[in-house]
């Protein structure tokens, strides 16, 4: 978690998981088998994840200059159930690499 692409990556991954265990496993405890407990803790859980999701990706938007559509579409990513993962995949594959390969350049 060198970078801010890196830490954007590592927190989604963790901010997504959270999202679909809250949505696949605690809320349907909690309104088919009336067990409430685990939205509490698994809610918490990942409230905190998204303020680190959210605090990350303006860290990467700020340092590396990210579009409004980049950025609007990280936003977008953390609400829907597998959009972090989807966004690691189709956006911060590529940052990286370009970023890998500007840190190269300017080692030689």
């Amino acid at each position: 978690m060198k970078t801010p692409i890196s830490r954007l990556r590592t927190v989604g991954i963790y901010e997504g998981i959270s999202y679909l265990l809250l949505l696949g496993i605690a809320m349907p405890l909690k309104y088919v088998f009336d067990m409430p407990l685990l939205v509490k803790y698994v809610g918490w859980a990942h409230g905190v994840l998204f303020v680190l999701y959210m605090v990350a990706l303006l860290q990467v938007v700020l340092v590396h200059r990210w579009s409004l559509w980049k950025a609007a579409a990280g936003v977008i990513a953390s609400l829907l159930p597998f959009g972090p993962f989807i966004l690691d995949k189709k956006l911060l594959d590529k940052e990286e690499a370009a970023a890998q390969a500007s840190r190269q350049k300017q080692m030689a």
